[in-house]
This record gives structure tokens, C-alpha cells and sequence, in this order.
């Protein structure tokens, strides 16, 4: 009996945590913050253009929008659309 409840706790358990997996994984990148690796982790988004994005940063400032990103070369609205959902703008000051 005993032995019975301790392999249904534990595909309850295992299941549990596989099904949260993907939620606990959909932390939102922040482009005013991001590094080349972590922006080269997007769909679409290679080392060349994640360079871009953090040059552009550089010159102009933290964004203020995702939509941002359009003035970048390489940076369209097909693959903005596509990234959108994973990242987010924040204020550096609020996240340190």
C-alpha cells in the first residue's frame, strides 16, 4: 500500500513539475539590459544583430518601447512580431 502511494506521489510530483516548466521558463528578456548571449537566445536573433541591438543601445539610450527594435538593421516587423512575446523594457535603475 505503501509503496503504491509513493509512485503516485511521485508521478503527481514529476508531472507537476514538468507542466510548470514551460510558465517558469517564460521570464521576458530585458532589452535595455540583455547581453549577446541572452539576446542571441531569441528566435531569430543571431550574434550580428544581437550586437546591433546592444550598439544602438549604446547611442541612443534605453528604450522606451520594444517597437525600438524596428530601427535596427535586421530587425523587421515579421521578426518583432516574432520575439515580441519574449521580451520587455524596463528601466535599468528598477531592476538592479
Amino acid at each position: 500500500m505503501f509503496v503504491a502511494s509513493a509512485r503516485i506521489l511521485s508521478v503527481v510530483l514529476l508531472s507537476v513539475l514538468l507542466f510548470c516548466q514551460p510558465v517558469l521558463a517564460q521570464e521576458k528578456l530585458n532589452i535595455n539590459t540583455a547581453t549577446v548571449e541572452q539576446f542571441s537566445e531569441l528566435n531569430g536573433i543571431g550574434e550580428k544583430t544581437a550586437l546591433k541591438i546592444i550598439e544602438y543601445r549604446k547611442q541612443h539610450g534605453a528604450f522606451s518601447d520594444v517597437a525600438e527594435l524596428i530601427n535596427i538593421k535586421g530587425i523587421g516587423e515579421k521578426k518583432l512580431d516574432r520575439i515580441k512575446d519574449q521580451i520587455v523594457v524596463e528601466d535599468e535603475k528598477k531592476t538592479q
